[in-house]
Parts: C-alpha cells; sequence; structure tokens
C-alpha cells in the first residue's frame, strides 16, 4: 500500500512530528508484521528518527544544522536563492527516506522516538511518501 502525508511548511528551517499521521497510515495499511518504508521526494527536505519529548531538541538540532551548514552567498549552486543551496546540503546530511520495522501492526520506535520531517526552504508545500510492505 502506497499513502502520502501532505505538509503545508511555515517556515525556511523547521522540524514537524509526523508520527501520527504515519502511525494512522499504518493502521489504515492493515498490515500485521512487515516494513514501513517513508520517502521525502524533495531535495531541500529531509525526514529522520530522534526524539519529541522536549521540543528544544528540536530547536537544537535546526540550531546546529544551521551552524553546519549556513546560508552563504559564495554558494557555486545559485539556482534559487543561497538558502535553496544551503537546504540541498542540509536534505543530504539527514537524508530521504527511513524505513521502519512493524511489529503485531505496530511501528516499532523506542520510548522516547518519534518520525521527524525537516524543512530547510520553506515555507513550501511538501510530501512525505509512505510504502507499508507486508513481510
Amino acid at each position: 500500500m502506497l499513502s502520502t502525508i501532505d505538509l503545508q511548511t511555515e517556515k525556511g528551517d523547521s522540524l514537524i512530528d509526523i508520527t501520527a499521521q504515519v502511525r494512522a497510515a499504518v493502521e489504515s495499511a492493515g498490515v500485521a508484521e512487515g516494513i514501513c518504508v517513508l520517502f521525502v521526494p524533495h531535495t531541500t527536505a529531509a525526514i529522520t528518527i530522534n526524539s519529541a519529548l522536549d521540543p528544544m531538541t528540536a530547536v537544537d538540532i535546526v540550531a546546529d544544522l544551521r551552524r553546519i551548514v549556513p546560508t552563504r552567498v559564495d554558494f557555486a549552486h545559485q539556482y534559487d536563492t543561497p538558502a535553496d543551496a544551503a537546504g540541498h546540503i542540509k536534505a543530504a546530511l539527514v537524508g530521504h527516506s527511513v524505513t521502519l520495522i512493524l511489529n503485531k501492526g505496530k511501528l516499532l520506535l523506542g520510548g522516547s522516538q518519534s518520525i521527524l520531517f525537516y524543512e530547510f526552504d520553506g515555507p513550501r508545500k511538501r510530501q512525505v511518501q509512505i510504502k507499508v510492505i507486508q513481510g
């Protein structure tokens, strides 16, 4: 089963917890045992698994990615804006997909783990594609 989460991001660098939407998609797929692949089809956005228990974790992650890859005007890539170029690098560092195990119809996540979508060049309309595979 393939499904999609549609997102409207609010600002340039942001992090959005999409765990509840992914759980709903897995539940509607009705697969008890298998895997769930999440894919972000955008070059300036990414997905990962990390803690969402403390909102300051997201603040720290976004701040440090900005520090590691600051928006600057000397990027060779200037297709859209310097922020766009920085977004490509940040997305490459974080990654465009994650794979999760399904057990008894539930995502296997640790107690503090959440599925986090990263926006690096917003605001924009974005998607996360979800493929649930029985196995």
